[in-house]
């Protein structure tokens, strides 16, 4: 059984491994911390400011950032442009024909996206985009290869470069910082960690909730293993 399990693991993981693997390229550790509401509201605005226009979130409803800390009122003002209500679906205000023609691809909702790629890969992913003219969009990216989205963020980034150097080992990948944008490399990768990790509380928006139900009833079994001992030596203390 354990053999069993192990095996399930390795295939699971697999993916990610085979494309760190086959590119080269270690992961970023994302700082995933869906407690942190502050971080979270931070990454709802980028989401809303930045991603929502192409990409849905088509199983999240703009009241549910209440369990964030934001008010109907604070909804209304940071999150909705569209003249929505708060309890309607965060939809995609891009048709998928629209996005096909323009893209060749129909962009994917992101309501379970960090479920799907994990935190780690949208980490890297989003700090690893650097310009080449021979895209489309002309924008490519270090960890998927000849991508169709392009880099909304680069101002905020700037503009990388790939380079490329040969060795015993093979090709080895990197980025080099051309044009830097508005923010610094430190203040990037807070940037883009705070959108992780709202990515992250998309995927399952009620996992504190659940986490704080689970330690409560892991409290109650306890608590229950303790009297049931207890009832169980009162019952047997003539026999033994």
């Amino acid at each position: 059984m354990k053999n069993i399990i192990i095996a399930i693991f390795i295939l699971c993981m697999a993916p990610v491994s085979l494309l760190a693997a086959e590119l080269g390229i270690a992961l970023d550790k994302a700082p995933v911390d869906i407690t942190d509401n502050a971080s979270l509201q931070r990454g709802a605005e980028t989401f809303v400011n930045y991603c929502l226009t192409c990409h849905g979130a088509s199983f999240m409803r703009y009241n549910r950032h209440r369990d964030i800390g934001l008010s109907n009122e604070q909804i209304l003002d940071k999150l909705i442009y569209t003249g929505q209500k708060v309890g309607d679906l965060m939809q995609s205000a891009m048709r998928k024909k629209e996005g096909e023609e323009w893209f060749g691809v129909v962009p994917p909702d992101l309501s379970v996206i960090a479920r799907s790629r994990g935190a780690d890969w949208l980490y890297t992913y989003l700090r690893t985009f650097y310009r080449d003219d021979a895209t489309a969009t002309g924008w490519n990216n270090l960890i998927f290869d000849r991508v169709a989205m392009p880099h909304v963020l680069y101002q905020l980034q700037g503009e990388q470069e790939l380079v490329v150097k040969t060795s015993d080992k093979g090709e080895q990948k990197s980025l080099s910082l051309q044009k830097p944008g508005n923010l610094t490399v430190a203040e990037y990768d807070k940037f883009v960690g705070d959108l992780v990790n709202y990515l992250v509380y998309l995927g399952e928006p009620h996992a504190n909730t659940r986490k704080e139900l689970g330690f409560m009833v892991m409290i109650f079994l306890l608590g229950m293993l303790v009297l049931s001992y207890a009832l169980k030596k009162e019952y047997w203390k003539d026999i033994h």
